[in-house]
């Protein structure tokens, strides 16, 4: 195989992602209580719920960041084991969004795409700096591609992060809390780029407090509480009839 192909893993049962089960501890703390969840390719699940609900633990686990204790987790086919040692390594079909950039500040917006597939998949620095540049087109900011992040704004810092994720052509992306710590009016843009991705196919886990977002493009919606996922729906069900009281105080509270 060549060293720029990636191979996109699609399962018989066209499923991407399945979660069954599934409990983690920090410590003495439990964090997450017997979750199950099912995304299909192709689908985009939002997931919402207050601070501290475990959503950010629960895509940080299917992503191997953080590791469960007990229960399933099966990513494109690849079974992610509780005990580190047995897992594979992170699957570059998976990538993933965080809610700070993580830029390297002492690259290039360029050297911060590019830094990946030359690195992890051998690609030559001519290669992967012309994929990079056909990404930042993508999300909108070729002219920023030899500049520093520290010399771009927030909404366009986290737009290179996700030109970044796409620099190893993955088949999902999980999103956590992506445009939380922007500033409002910079917030649309960074939303624009995903609902591009969503209209493209991509299958997409977001954590979000975008309701409109959620509403416009998720497939589904979630709520998550205490390590829970309540309740989950398609988006009109989920806000003009959603069953626990829970999720309804919670709706009240943000829309």
């Amino acid at each position: 195989m060549a060293a720029t192909e990636t191979v996109h893993k699609i399962s018989a049962d066209g499923v991407a992602i399945e979660v069954t089960a599934l409990s983690k501890w920090f410590g003495e703390v439990q964090v997450l209580y017997d979750l199950d969840l099912t995304v299909a390719h192709g689908e985009v699940v939002v997931v919402c719920g207050p601070s501290g609900s475990g959503k950010s633990t629960l895509i940080r686990c299917i992503n191997q960041l953080e590791h469960h204790q007990q229960g399933t987790i099966r990513v494109l086919g690849n079974e992610i084991h509780p005990d580190p040692h047995k897992t594979t390594p992170v699957d570059p079909n998976v990538g993933m969004v965080f809610q700070q950039f993580n830029l390297f500040a002492h690259l290039t917006v360029l050297d911060n795409i590019t830094l990946a597939p030359r690195r992890v998949r051998r690609e030559k620095s001519a290669v992967a700096e012309a994929r990079a540049m056909k990404l930042l087109e993508r999300v909108g900011i070729p002219e920023q591609s030899h500049k520093f992040p520290g010399q771009i704004s927030g909404g366009q810092q986290q737009r290179v992060a996700i030109a970044r994720a796409l620099a190893m052509d993955p088949t999902v992306m999980l999103f956590d809390e992506p445009t939380s710590a922007l500033d409002p009016e910079m917030i649309s843009e960074v939303l624009d780029v995903m609902r591009d991705l969503a209209n493209d196919g991509m299958t997409m886990i977001v954590v979000t407090h975008e309701m409109g977002f959620a509403r416009e493009v998720g497939d589904r919606v979630g709520f998550m509480e205490n390590g829970r996922i309540i309740e989950m729906a398609d988006p009109e069900t989920f806000f003009t009839q959603p069953k626990s009281e829970r999720t309804k105080q919670f709706l009240s509270q943000i829309l």
